[in-house]
């Protein structure tokens, strides 16, 4: 590993970072913002947070440079046979920022702009968020340079076994080294594959399951992962609008009841917060795609939605409630309507200077990786919109991602061997409190979900309190306070500073 540390840092200097094409829901186009690359805008944060850390914390600049910098990057040509015989050489990466904690964990994705950069900041992002959340893992990331609307299933099945072979070969993931997990345009799908080569290639791993994360639940998944992300959005935007002190301190309304939300990018994590939002009260009144967008006052039925285009890949043609924008109109403008609540997940930077003084919500909850540029954030500062950071609001799939990797290292389902004690001792106990006529699905055991769902809340809705209060203690935004955060944890880790210190910041919150 270190070797290989050595062999891509050399070729990175020399690599020119590409430009992105236009991405999903994208408010505007990458290629036409004038802001630093994606691993540049994830340093400027933080490079942020170091200088506030300068004041507070004894931290040196060697320290928070070996912090930020990503400790190992590896590339792949891989020579795919396409269903004609043609051969086509894709390229492929996988990144580990951090090894402060094993093993690394983070996102696999298909997108024909993968590269080097965004691969790194990707990582970076991991570790920041795992350390925010405190999940015990280092920060990792992967991905295949295609665009998988242009290969076959068999294509796809073809590259992405190549590409787990070659990490595999080279011992660069396991279930203790690097645990991959779905991301664009990748899902339990893609990781069956992987766990499959992974067990074919290490049949004497007893843990091998544990390979990947985000699997079918027949294959060693967990039963609440494919909303988990969508989920964390909602519950630390709802923890938060339940707090008086957040609310008192940021001039906000209490409570998700009768707000207002707009969606940016409506896939898995939009479409899951946006049913979570409903279920609590709120309306959803626009969502947008990469090719179009929809908008409706009164609320739009967001189940309707999901399935139609699910079906149809776009809103055009939907003829339920709501005013549909096609590709050949300013479809982003429905983004700018006044709400409560933002959730932008699409992809990274969608969120820039030139869009960010539009925007009329309150509240932003992060759904995708670093959808805010540098530039961005300073406009929501000045604006007093309140941006709940990336590395809080969708670690909802890393820390379920934990739990499922919990379960294949444990070998059983959750919760299994507690539900039938469960449910034989709280009978005799409103027995003897002469209540026999309790619902028994009042005194059976927790489902694996019900577990998911309350071990996420609770971890959650923690890291966002930990969040607000160093916020609101030293005076700066969640994105500082959270970022600072997590390089305090990770400089703990790494033996740079004892937990002690990280408490003596935080001894008047």
């Amino acid at each position: 590993i270190l070797v290989l540390r050595v062999e891509v840092q050399i070729g990175h200097i020399y690599q020119a970072c590409k430009k992105y094409p236009n991405q999903p829901g994208m408010a505007i186009s990458q290629e036409s913002i004038k802001e630093p690359n994606f691993l540049e805008q994830t340093d400027q944060f933080f490079e942020e947070a170091a200088e506030h850390l300068a004041k507070t914390s004894k931290l040196t600049k060697g320290q928070l440079h070996s912090i930020k910098a990503c400790d190992t990057v590896i590339k792949f040509s891989l020579p795919l046979k396409r269903d004609n015989g043609d051969i086509e050489v894709v390229e492929a990466y996988r990144g580990q920022h951090s090894h402060h904690l094993l093993p690394t964990k983070g996102g696999f994705r298909y997108a024909d702009d993968v590269d080097m950069q965004e691969v790194q900041a990707l990582a970076a992002l991991m570790t920041y968020k795992c350390a925010c959340t405190n999940v015990p893992f280092g920060g990792g990331k992967g991905g295949i340079c295609l665009n998988p609307r242009k290969y076959s299933v068999s294509e796809l099945e073809r590259v992405t076994k190549m590409y787990s072979t070659e990490l595999i070969k080279r011992g660069f993931i396991g279930p203790a080294i690097d645990v991959p997990a779905p991301d664009v345009a990748t899902g339990a799908r893609e990781m069956r594959w992987m766990k499959e080569t992974y067990q074919n290639m290490k049949p004497d791993d007893i843990n091998g399951a544990g390979v990947c994360t985000g699997k079918p639940l027949h294959q060693g998944g967990i039963d609440g992962r494919p909303e988990a992300t969508g989920l964390g959005v909602f519950y630390v935007v709802r923890d938060y609008l339940n707090t008086p002190a957040f609310c008192e301190h940021y001039k906000m309304a209490p409570g998700v009841k009768g707000k207002t939300v707009i969606l940016q990018g409506f896939g898995n994590v939009a479409t899951w917060a946006g049913r979570f939002f409903i279920e609590e009260g709120a309306t959803v009144i626009a969502a947008t795609k990469s090719n179009s967008s929809i908008y409706c006052a009164e609320g739009l039925d967001v189940l309707a939605l999901e399935k139609y285009v699910n079906e149809k890949g776009t809103f055009v043609g939907y003829t339920g409630k709501g005013k549909v924008y096609g590709p050949e109109e300013d479809f982003n403008q429905v983004l700018y309507h006044e709400c409560d609540i933002f959730v932008p997940a699409a992809r990274e930077r969608s969120l820039n200077e030139e869009t960010a003084g539009k925007f009329k919500c309150k509240i932003i909850g992060e759904g995708a990786n670093g959808p805010t540029t540098f530039k961005a954030q300073k406009i929501f500062d000045k604006n007093n919109i309140i941006c709940v950071p990336d590395m809080l609001a969708n670690a909802g799939g890393v820390i379920v991602s934990y739990f499922e990797w919990l379960k294949n290292l444990e070998h059983r389902e959750m919760g299994s061997l507690m539900k039938g004690w469960e449910l034989k001792s709280k009978t005799a106990l409103v027995q003897a409190l002469g209540k026999p006529d309790v619902d028994k699905k009042v005194l059976q055991g927790p489902t694996e979900k019900d577990i998911v769902y309350t071990a996420l809340e609770t971890m959650i809705c923690n890291a966002g309190q930990e969040v607000f209060a160093y916020a609101k203690e030293k005076g700066v935004s969640l994105r500082v306070a959270g970022m600072a955060l997590s390089i305090l944890k990770v400089a703990q880790g790494l033996g740079y500073c004892q937990t002690a210190q990280i408490f003596n910041l935080l001894s008047n919150t």
